[in-house]
């Protein structure tokens, strides 16, 4: 059995709060935290690393939004807002800053589940995607250092391409470490053939 998923709500009114928690445990979830506003939930966020943050739009102080935009942008947990406003303007903002369901009160449990699976599991795409992205930046990144230093054999040592190539990838072998470690040091000038 899986441990349930941690949740943790930001709603300036105390009696909504109650009832959004409530709820949310009758359906399984912990509620790990609550916030009466943005810059709270921001906090608790980071102290207790929910699964998905509940988010109310208009709070005192840092409002749902930017507390949204906060909590996205450094990956820390899905972000599902709840408002009692339904207008175009807040719902595309919402999408902007990266919320991934939103929900209008009074809400219905029948919308609320729904809507937390569905942000959590666009999440876990998102986080995915992320490490899938910076993966691919490194390889491209150690594939210009592994280019770069096969240039410079090739020309300060008349080797062929694929000669270099074979060069770094013995030298790696050898040192087992990686092709760019050694790359690098030929670009530094510590490595070359003898």
């Amino acid at each position: 059995m899986s441990a349930p998923v941690r949740l943790v709500i930001a709603e300036d009114e105390a009696l909504i709060r109650l009832d959004l928690k409530e709820t949310l445990i009758d359906e399984g979830y912990d509620v790990v935290g609550e916030a009466g506003d943005g810059a709270e939930a921001i906090r608790l966020v980071r102290e207790l690393a929910p699964d998905l943050a509940i988010l109310d739009i208009k709070m005192p102080g840092t409002d749902g939004l930017v507390a949204a935009r906060e909590i996205i942008g450094e990956q820390l947990a899905a972000v599902v807002i709840l408002t009692a406003f339904s207008q175009r303007d807040l719902i595309e903002q919402a999408r902007d800053v990266g919320a991934l369901a939103y929900v209008v009160k009074p809400f219905h449990r029948n919308e609320l589940v729904p809507a937390i699976e569905l942000a959590l599991a666009r999440f876990k795409e998102v986080v995915a995607l992320s490490a899938q992205a910076d993966e691919l930046a490194e390889k491209l990144e150690n594939r210009k250092i592994i280019d770069r230093a096969k240039g410079k054999l090739m020309d300060e040592h008349a080797m062929t391409e694929n000669d270099a190539f074979r060069f770094v990838q013995q030298q790696a072998m050898s040192a087992r470490c990686g092709m760019a470690d050694i790359a690098a040091k030929i670009l530094d000038g510590e490595l070359g053939p003898t």
